[in-house]
């Protein structure tokens, strides 16, 4: 199955890619890279997903927003290549999970994120490296930010 009809078969919902608000590309490619910058959760009706995980937000709301990043992501990917099926595999994610002090659970808030791409581009190329840590605010007061390098295709 490719990404494409992954995503199909799934009934996602996407959003509309972001535009960036600040001075940054939303994805870069260097070699067989595409290297994406921080998201947020971004809805399909343009709003966001803000609060702090673990003080305005439950884990599992930390999840759902965490994977609307992933949605977001996807987004993006589609917008800027043309196609899921250009990205070969994930290969790295950075999540920052807006937090409470004394909520320590960031991997599973970042699982939201991890387990849409496997469910994407499958168990063997939907999983990548990862970091999962909690922050301060994050810009607009959003409750997930993630970047992600994914490795693409070979050019035909």
């Amino acid at each position: 199955m490719t990404p494409e009809s992954a995503l199909l078969a799934l009934k996602l919902e996407l959003p509309s890619a972001p535009v960036p608000v600040a001075v940054y590309k939303p994805l870069l490619i260097f070699g067989n890279a595409a290297y994406v910058s921080g998201h947020g959760p971004l809805r399909a009706d343009n709003t966001l997903i803000t609060g702090v995980v673990g003080r305005d937000l439950s884990l599992e709301e930390g999840y759902a927003a965490a994977r609307q990043v992933g949605l977001t992501i996807l987004a993006t990917l589609r917008a800027q290549l043309g196609s899921l099926d250009r990205v070969k595999r994930v290969v790295k994610l950075l999540g920052m999970v807006s937090s409470a002090p004394d909520f320590y659970d960031h991997p599973k808030v970042i699982n939201g994120c991890s387990e849409l791409f496997a469910e994407i581009w499958g168990q063997e190329n939907g999983i990548g490296t990862r970091s999962a840590v909690g922050m301060g605010p994050l810009p607009g007061n959003i409750a997930v930010e993630i970047e992600a390098m994914f490795e693409l295709q070979p050019a035909p």
